[in-house]
């Protein structure tokens, strides 16, 4: 983790305003578990919170992409943004998804990592490019177009861009992992 505190705390339920209310309520009532430190952090900003769950929810929920892929640049931008409680969070969804221990550790290593299939490799390549340069290359966008469809192809871009920002708030924000989350994985060398 960046910091070992968050500079924005995560609200307890009997600090929340009116507003929090109305849109951490409705999550929590839901959850079959404790509300995440992420929600309780932007329940600070409820009015933002509220917006940003309509694009969030279309990314992880009803984004084209199969949900293996998804997690894939999930976890690769995570990785490239040191969003140690992104990673955290994304990992079990991953797994869920049927990503396996030690392709979640793969990650890390990139796409010409080997074992990658040629749509993985794209994928976290794009991923890459993404991240550094704010495009995907034409050899990168020939190779997903070969997989994917147009749809899908954008649900990448906006995939790797919602969680390059939310990688911003939680670094910026110092929001920490709950207790029991794995976070990266161990690294060789």
């Amino acid at each position: 983790m960046r910091l070992d505190t968050p500079r924005i705390p995560p609200l307890e339920d009997s600090d929340w305003s009116d507003d929090a209310r109305e849109v951490l309520g409705p999550m929590a009532e839901r959850s079959q578990r404790p509300l995440l430190n992420i929600f309780r952090t932007l329940g600070h900003h409820p009015k933002l919170l509220k917006r940003w769950l309509v694009f969030g929810n279309h990314v992880l929920a009803h984004s084209t992409l199969p949900p293996r892929e998804r997690e894939l640049v999930i976890l690769r931008i995570g990785w490239l943004c040191r969003a140690e409680y992104e990673f955290a969070q994304h990992r079990a969804i991953a797994l869920a998804s049927g990503v396996s221990e030690e392709e979640v550790a793969r990650v890390c290593d990139g796409p010409e990592a080997a074992g990658w299939s040629p749509l993985e490799a794209a994928l976290l390549r794009a991923t890459d490019e993404l991240h550094a340069d704010a495009f995907v290359s034409d050899a990168t966008w020939k190779e997903l177009e070969a997989h994917l469809d147009r749809l899908q192809v954008m649900d990448l871009v906006f995939t790797v861009g919602q969680y390059n920002l939310v990688s911003m708030a939680l670094n910026s924000f110092g929001v920490q992992l709950e207790p029991g989350a794995e976070g990266f994985p161990a690294q060789e060398g």
